[in-house]
């Protein structure tokens, strides 16, 4: 295992990183994520922020993005689908990464609840859909209207396309947000690692 301690990481977004944890670390996903890395407090933290800042970077590389001009108080990434030489190869960077920043148990934990969630996921939209992986906003800037622009963006871009998009969210309060957007629930679920109920939302391209 690596020392989590010792093992250097450079940021790219390290700001957006903390907006992004502050917003999700409550996620029962998140919350237990932080829970498998060892170390104390400041280095689950600190772990949990590489996880936010790569996932972002990820984003970059094999998906979309959205951050707002001149501006920090949140972002929305998304997966997308891709051929299966560019899956395989954002699976192994995702896997080295996990281990080597964030440690074996956290790898092990987070292999097995996207493993199940895809599995459900996959008979229940089209191959062909967005995934809207990662919304946070800022704590301070919630309750202003700020969450939909967030995600507006990138839905113009899917309307064009014809393209489907979904998501899965633990937190029930959260689906009012995503209705209001067009999202409806298609199936509900518990979790069996996290031992959390989540429900899978799908919203259809408007023409």
């Amino acid at each position: 295992m690596p020392n989590l301690r010792t093992n250097r990481y450079l940021f790219k977004y390290r700001n957006l990183s903390e907006v992004l944890y502050d917003s999700l670390i409550p996620d029962p996903f998140y919350f237990t994520l932080e829970q498998t890395v060892s170390g104390n407090n400041g280095e689950k933290r600190e772990a949990v922020l590489r996880y936010m800042d790569y996932s972002i970077i990820e984003s970059e590389q094999f998906g979309k993005i959205f951050i707002p001009k001149n501006h920090e108080y949140g972002a929305s990434l998304w997966s997308i689908p891709l051929n299966n030489k560019e899956e395989i190869i954002k699976k192994k960077k995702k896997k080295e990464f996990i281990i080597n920043n964030l440690g074996e148990n956290s790898w092990l934990y987070y292999k097995s609840v996207v493993e199940y969630m895809s599995l459900k996921s996959c008979n229940l939209v089209s191959s062909d859909s967005w995934y809207l992986s990662i919304v946070g906003l800022k704590p301070s800037h919630q309750n202003q209207g700020l969450g939909k622009t967030l995600i507006n963006p990138v839905l113009e871009k899917t309307d064009s396309k014809g393209i489907m998009t979904y998501l899965e969210t633990f937190n029930p309060r959260n689906m009012k947000f995503y209705e209001k957007l067009g999202y409806k629930t298609i199936k509900s679920f518990k979790e069996p690692t996290i031992k959390s109920d989540y429900w899978i939302m799908a919203r259809q391209p408007d023409k």
